[in-house]
């Protein structure tokens, strides 16, 4: 079977964000190019952990002389705070992300591939990781550094909109509370 490739050379949207309320959220990336709209949906720490990578890829890239080319931080005109476009159609969920700079186009390319076995070998004399991704589909998404920054932006900012921590475990309080193991078992309330 022929893998089904989702493309998006120059989306004019590639965002994350939630469905449903705080403590129950749904994480999905979601790209536009043209009509075609693809979302997948994924877990917090996995859009924490990109937006983490993206941001010290795009920092190294700048330090290796990308002025010009890598913006500090994410243009105003660029960023997107609109909500995820309906109806939302999961494709898929993500288990590998891979990430890359293209220096010849000056662009970041994220590969989402679902949930699957990944089979890694090592290479010891060489000192790296071979990671073979066996997938019926993958969506590849390639970004301008400065849509990138804003790509970042936003997903921390969705990742941080969750439940408020505990201010003793810091574990997420529910709007009911929740069982503090600092506090002995007894229920802390939310405030």
């Amino acid at each position: 079977m022929d893998m089904v490739v989702h493309n998006f050379e120059r989306p004019e949207r590639f965002i994350a964000g939630t469905v449903g309320p705080p403590g129950r959220r749904t994480f999905f990336l979601q790209a536009r190019e043209g009509p075609r709209v693809t979302s997948v949906a994924l877990e917090k720490e996995q859009v924490h952990v990109l937006a983490e990578r993206i941001d010290a890829l795009l920092d190294e890239v700048l330090q290796r002389g990308g002025e010009g080319v890598v913006p500090a931080i994410a243009p105003r005109t660029m960023r997107d705070n609109d909500p995820l476009e309906q109806p939302i159609v999961e494709e898929f969920r993500v288990g590998t992300i891979t990430l890359a700079w293209d220096g010849d186009d000056d662009r970041v390319i994220i590969e989402l591939f679902p949930v699957s076995d990944v089979v890694a070998e090592a290479d010891e004399e060489a000192d790296a990781v071979e990671v073979e991704i066996d997938a019926e589909e993958v969506v590849i998404v390639k970004l301008d550094a400065g849509y990138a920054r804003a790509f970042v932006q936003r997903a921390e900012q969705v990742v941080s909109a969750g439940r408020p921590p505990c201010p003793f475990c810091g574990g997420p309080l529910d709007p009911d509370g929740h069982l503090c193991p600092r506090a002995n078992g007894f229920k802390r309330v939310g405030q």
